[in-house]
């Protein structure tokens, strides 16, 4: 392995030492977050800044707390891959309502730490501990363990009936962005909880082929066209109290938000199986009964816009609306329209001094500004809006936590309420590269585009191209965030001009781009790809594209495999990892949004299936897949290549043990290792 993929094995991928998972606490004096001491340290511990002074507290360290025994509940386990978290000692923390304690799992022991710098405290509790939430005051936490919700002090308080209590099913967690499944009433004393019952979903399982000593794993698995889990909330009251929140669950099975407003109010978020229509709900956790406050539809799926429905504290009710015939994602007030076409909005972080911080693109899509949006007149003010991709956090206090990504790498800044500028400290190694691809939009669609060619590049010199995008729903690959150019610069230094594409589907261009894929994956992601890769050869003549390689992981795999099998007159060899091969066997909530139901629509799924392709491979194809993936089952990499063999038609196959869909440990770098081998044996000249 060469120094590059060694060093982003070792830094896990150049973030050990960065801060991250911040929160504001105390009324905005206290920022909380977690931060190893280093690139070299795997190890994140909790800390706390002062706004005040700016001083950092180290709160709680792992290594202090004790060794590893008995590893990560399973729940944890699964539920870290459903939000993408790779981490090692303190991976997640909860936050008292007054902002001054924090409690968070190591190895399924319960800890709590207040913001004074005292020693961490062990709570006791009845077993392994999954997802601990404290209440306002810190002094019950609440946590899941063996699928039901207790306190600490206290004790059981969800019934033993067979279901999971306190958690988010697999459709919410991998797919609505919902990771958390119980929730503190403001007087701490209550709890909203979600009951969900799998009973009626089939059962995936995971054995591990190198150590045939273990019992295989299972869990349920929303299959598309099949049941999805049983998700009720109910409101869990002191005395043993229960009250069920009654809504149209048949119609609106989906809970992709709850919460409390008040003591006598929850608000919720639901939606129907198709995702065509999205409803905020006011509860009344005395008696359960709702009422609708808000409806956002859309002809074919009401695309996620975080930070959305909300209701402002005047009462309106903020949604997304697509604006100037779907040129533009915007925002609407009750329904009236508060952006124009353009502004490309692509969230809500909250509020700032009454007015709305928004996240959104003014320029090219590439970038990202933060802007604040004045709900009464729809007036727009830059709060971060040079080259890159700025985010923002808020506190109540007014203080402003922005970050900033752009060629020179990622920068933090806290901007207190009265005007001082802080900053968390980073001690990440810097990014090996200084990369600045060239981004283009071709074709009479607008296609972004990125090249990145190997730095002293000497033109006239003709070299293989490796196309290396996602292409998928809900994901962006041309953008100004640094990190994404590190691997792409790698792979171009080996020798390739790399090309990406965010072919219709992608997000953050339009509506009209995003929605292009609806009723169909297959045709749109590769008829733009083939297109937008002939612009680009046409420009640049450096590109030789009679040597043409393609990679991707998930859906990006999905379209390297389908790539080499639908088109080998454009497509020479492709590496395929974690590929959907057939979405009737992926999940509900994100195949059903863009398909619909495979009952309805079997063509579409048929169409969009790689296993009938199988006979036609003539170009040489790389499947790789992880066989402890539980997002994208390796069956699906399996039965591609079982359809291949019974076809006679040569692959290779790399099924690796243990590992995930996250690729973790060092195991992204190995097969980027083995994909460079293949690729430079498959496409010389």
């Amino acid at each position: 392995m060469d120094d590059f993929l060694r060093r982003s094995a070792s830094t896990a991928r150049f973030t050990h030492g960065s801060p991250r998972a911040f929160s504001f606490g105390d009324s905005g004096r206290l920022l909380w977050f977690l931060r190893s001491t280093g690139p070299a340290d795997a190890f994140e511990s909790l800390w706390v800044l002062d706004t005040a002074t700016g001083a950092e507290t180290l709160l709680a360290d792992p290594r202090v707390l004790g060794p590893e025994t008995g590893g990560l509940p399973v729940a944890e386990r699964r539920l870290r891959e459903r939000i993408r978290l790779v981490a090692a000692g303190i991976g997640s923390y909860a936050l008292s309502g007054d902002g001054r304690r924090a409690v968070f799992p190591l190895h399924g022991r319960l800890y709590a730490v207040a913001c004074d710098g005292g020693a961490p405290t062990r709570l006791p509790t009845a077993g392994p501990v999954f997802d601990p939430r404290p209440n306002t005051d810190g002094s019950r936490t609440a946590y899941v363990t063996d699928d039901a919700l207790y306190t600490t002090p206290g004790g059981r308080v969800s019934p033993d009936d067979g279901a999971r209590w306190g958690v988010a099913e697999f459709a919410a967690a991998e797919e609505l962005d919902r990771g958390r499944g119980h929730w503190w009433s403001p007087d701490g004393v209550t709890l909203l909880a979600a009951r969900v019952d799998e009973s009626a979903l089939q059962r995936r399982h995971f054995t591990d082929p190198a150590h045939p000593e273990l019992p295989a794993e299972d869990f349920a698995y929303p299959e598309a066209g099949g049941p999805n889990a049983d998700v009720q909330l109910w409101v869990l009251g002191p005395e043993g109290g229960r009250v069920r929140l009654d809504w149209d669950a048949e119609a609106f099975p989906y809970v992709s938000d709850a919460g409390w407003e008040s003591a006598d109010e929850i608000l919720l978020t639901v939606q129907d199986r198709l995702q065509q229509n999205v409803l905020l709900l006011t509860a009344d956790p005395a008696t359960g009964r709702t009422r609708e406050l808000s409806r956002t539809t859309h002809p074919l799926w009401v695309d996620p816009l975080p930070g959305t429905p909300a209701r402002l504290p005047d009462g309106r009710v903020l949604t997304s609306a697509d604006v100037a015939d779907g040129a533009a994602r915007g925002l609407a007030l009750d329904g009236v329209p508060l952006t124009g076409a353009g502004v490309q909005v692509r969230g809500v972080a909250g509020t700032h001094r009454g007015r709305l911080l928004v996240e959104a693109a003014l320029r090219d899509p590439s970038e990202q500004q933060v802007l604040l949006l004045d709900p009464a007149g729809g007036e727009l003010t830059p709060l971060a809006d040079g080259p890159g991709v700025h985010t923002v956090s808020a506190s109540a206090a007014g203080h402003l936590l922005l970050t900033s990504a752009g060629t020179d790498g990622v920068r933090r800044t806290l901007r207190t309420a009265d005007g001082r500028e802080l900053a968390p400290r980073d001690l990440s190694a810097p990014l090996p590269y200084r990369v600045e691809p060239l981004l283009e939009r071709v074709t009479e669609l607008g296609i972004p585009t990125a090249l990145v060619l190997p730095r002293g590049h000497v033109p006239g010199r003709r070299l293989p191209v490796l196309m290396d995008s996602y292409g998928g729903p809900g994901a962006q690959d041309v953008s100004a965030e640094p990190r994404r150019w590190q691997y792409r610069q790698w792979w171009a230094d080996q020798g390739f001009a790399v090309v990406t594409v965010d072919n219709r589907g992608t997000a953050n261009i339009s509506p009209v781009h995003t929605h292009a894929m609806y009723r169909g994956f297959s045709e749109v992601t590769l008829e733009d790809q083939v297109a937008a890769l002939r612009a680009l050869g046409a420009r640049h003549g450096d590109l030789d594209l009679g040597r043409v390689g393609i990679r991707g992981w998930s859906y990006g795999g999905y379209l390297s495999a389908m790539a080499v099998l639908r088109r080998p007159d454009v497509f020479h060899a492709a590496a395929a990892g974690a590929a959907p091969t057939d979405f009737r066997h992926y999940d509900t909530a994100y195949t059903e949004r863009y398909l619909g139901l495979p009952q309805e629509h079997p063509e579409v799924y048929e169409r969009d299936s790689l296993i009938p392709d199988a006979p036609r491979l003539t170009r040489p194809l790389l499947l790789v897949t992880g066989l402890a993936d539980d997002n994208v089952h390796p069956s699906h990499t399996l039965r591609l290549s079982q359809a291949l063999t019974e076809a006679g038609r040569p692959h290779q196959l790399l099924a690796l043990p243990g590992v995930t869909h996250m690729t973790p440990g060092g195991a992204r770098e190995k097969i980027m290792a083995l994909e460079l081998e293949f690729f430079r044996r498959e496409l010389a000249p």
